[in-house]
């Protein structure tokens, strides 16, 4: 049903449509397993980049290497460019994502990855490789905002959750795949010295290129279609997906539960993209705030700096670190798909306020362990482990609580801001300040960072407790109302859905 445009209106048009609930509605199929491999394997990518950097940093510094930097810079500023380069990927790319679709981008931004870690293989000396350490940065920041904004619009209410940090999570898989990749590529029986570290890179590219071919066939987000004047290709595909889960199961699909009646856009501006964000919904920002400060303090702040830990106090060969992050990574990956489902049952906000608590306190209790000289590397693992289990679910609900938080319309801008803030305050000083405190070679300088983290992340935690809105099972549109949806009913305000 379309009626006509009112006068000034932005748009093409106003359309009445049942296609959020139709979405909502459909069962799980192989439909959304292309979606979830489609666009979950970027994550491998990233975990990757930022695990192989963390391995391969004590062999950077090594005379004959090929270049002439520190493990300091290495963990350090090299570290902080990669994050500030995604903090300004996410806010480029995320803005142009609202603005020209989901698909478009997340294949622009992978592209911009590919290009730049080819290049990182390539480094001849310290600018370059600082220079295109950011770079590729860049491409992962605003791979953030294309993709969470498209996995939450396409993936069924009643599974958006677990997929949501599933997906995130699958991070942790490609820090399994880097940590074990540095352990063969920085033997020096295989490869040389300065050659090793660069075919690390180089295998980098090879999967993105194939992630690349699998992401082709990841399709544009309806919901995105249907604001932005493009109704007949939303219905199409919608429709054309429900054919093929009805023929999978051999069942009718259920009518949709209810209809919502919007004003077709061709661009949202920035100004009331802002404005909505944080004069409708300031508890909101306040919680989307605090939830990415305190994971990106303590992930880009510690595991950047694992290895160099493990090399200086206890005298592990920069050749073997790999071993212990594989460790860690595993722990990190499990936690999201063991907790996953209970986002969506037992629901946000104890789950979010509980994964951010209970490992502040884990980490607070290594901190103390760690400062008296009771652990070992073996042991320091086995804690990383059990506190990385619980803070990798509370890690990527950050970035599900504020893909889903917000009006659609603002959704990209809205992840790539937090992002951007966030890990700019965690991200970037985090690095800074943990390489000095590790160089140092004080166990207590070191135990002070470990606790930094963790009182922020219990702060995060508390937060959330009173702030987090009790999304789960619900309609993105229910959560909070588009800013295009001409009807008064549904989210109205900061309140809405508490």
């Amino acid at each position: 049903m379309t009626i006509p445009a009112a006068p000034g209106d932005s748009g093409t048009g106003v359309v009445t449509t049942a296609l959020p609930a139709r979405l909502d509605r459909l069962p799980w199929s192989r439909w959304h397993w292309m979606i979830v491999i489609g666009l979950g394997t970027v994550w491998i990518l990233d975990g990757l980049e930022v695990t192989t950097v963390g391995n391969i940093a004590g062999r950077l510094s090594e005379e004959g290497s090929g270049l002439d930097i520190t493990s300091a810079q290495v963990t350090g500023l090299a570290a902080a460019l990669y994050v500030a380069g995604a903090c300004a990927g996410a806010l480029f790319f995320g803005w142009l994502t609202d603005r020209f679709g989901r698909k478009k981008l997340f294949m622009v931004t992978l592209a911009v990855y590919l290009a730049a870690t080819a290049m990182t293989a390539l480094s001849f000396s310290a600018w370059w490789f600082f220079l295109f350490r950011f770079l590729t940065g860049f491409g992962i920041g605003g791979e953030y905002a294309a993709i969470n904004s498209a996995i939450d619009e396409l993936i069924p209410s009643k599974y958006r959750g677990r997929v949501d940090l599933i997906i995130n999570g699958s991070y942790w898989l490609g820090a399994i795949g880097g940590a074990l990749l540095s352990i063969v590529m920085l033997n020096t029986d295989y490869f040389p010295k300065d050659l090793g570290w660069r075919l690390t890179f180089a295998l980098g590219v090879v999967l993105g290129l194939v992630i690349l071919l699998v992401r082709r066939h990841v399709p544009e987000s309806p919901r995105w279609q249907l604001i932005h004047g493009h109704r007949e290709d939303a219905d199409e595909l919608v429709s054309s997906v429900e054919r093929e889960i009805e023929d999978e199961s051999h069942e009718k699909l259920p009518p949709p539960a209810a209809e919502i009646t919007v004003h077709e856009r061709k661009s949202i501006g920035f100004g009331l993209i802002a404005k909505t964000v944080f004069r409708s919904y300031p508890k909101r920002a306040v919680l989307g705030l605090s939830l990415f400060i305190g994971q990106a303090f303590l992930y880009n702040a510690i595991t950047f700096g694992f290895g160099a830990i493990l090399t200086k106090f206890f005298d592990v060969e920069s050749g073997r670190t790999g071993y212990y992050f594989a460790v860690i990574a595993a722990g990190n990956f499990v936690g999201p798909l063991v907790l996953g489902k209970l986002f969506d049952t037992i629901g946000r906000r104890i789950m979010i306020a509980a994964t951010y608590i209970v490992p502040g306190i884990l980490l607070f209790v290594t901190a103390w362990l760690f400062d008296r000289g009771s652990l070992d590397a073996n042991s320091l693992t086995a804690c990383w482990c059990v506190v990385l289990f619980f803070a990798s679910a509370g890690a990527s609900s950050a970035y599900l609580t504020v893909s889903e938080i917000f009006p659609m319309e603002t959704r990209a801008m809205a992840i790539a801001f937090f992002y951007a803030v966030g890990t700019a305050v965690g991200g970037i000083s985090g690095p800074l300040i943990f390489a000095d405190l590790t160089e140092s070679g004080v166990a207590r300088d070191t135990a002070l960072a470990f606790c930094i983290g963790a009182a922020l992340m219990c702060v995060a935690g508390i937060v959330a407790a009173f702030l987090a809105v009790d999304a789960e099972q619900r309609s993105l549109e229910d959560i909070a109302r588009p800013l295009s949806q001409t009807e008064k009913a549904g989210g109205r305000g900061d309140d809405a859905g508490r």
